[in-house]
């Protein structure tokens, strides 16, 4: 009769074993090595490059942000200047009113009326 013990799929295998040739398996792996690994080291030197190339864009990116920020700073000091200028011209009118308003009642009085 056929026990569990007598048709078992893993039978010989262990046998098998030292009869795997040493120099077959080095080759083998060698020849997978050869054929994957100048692929993988072109794919190391394209990512290398890649991230030198992003360290290079992330500075630039850097510099133009603080390009901006000083145009954002021109544009608040011109914008300063500008009201500057406004309350300026406003004096100047003020006190222009004032010099004629001045002038008239110093006429006034030259003419004897009395304010």
């Amino acid at each position: 009769g056929v026990g569990p013990s007598d048709a078992s799929p893993d039978e010989g295998v262990v046998e098998d074993l030292p009869l795997i040739d040493e120099k077959a398996v080095e080759q083998l792996t060698e020849g997978l090595i050869s054929h994957y690994l100048p692929d993988l080291q072109r794919s190391k030197s394209a990512l290398q490059e890649l991230t030198q190339n992003q360290v290079v864009l992330l500075e630039t990116l850097e510099q133009e942000i603080s390009k901006f920020k000083e145009c954002n700073s021109i544009v608040d000091i011109n914008a300063l200047f500008s009201e500057a200028k406004h309350y300026h011209n406003k004096l100047v009118n003020i006190r222009n009113e004032m010099m004629m308003l001045h002038e008239k009642t110093s006429k006034l009085k030259v003419s004897g009326i009395n304010i």
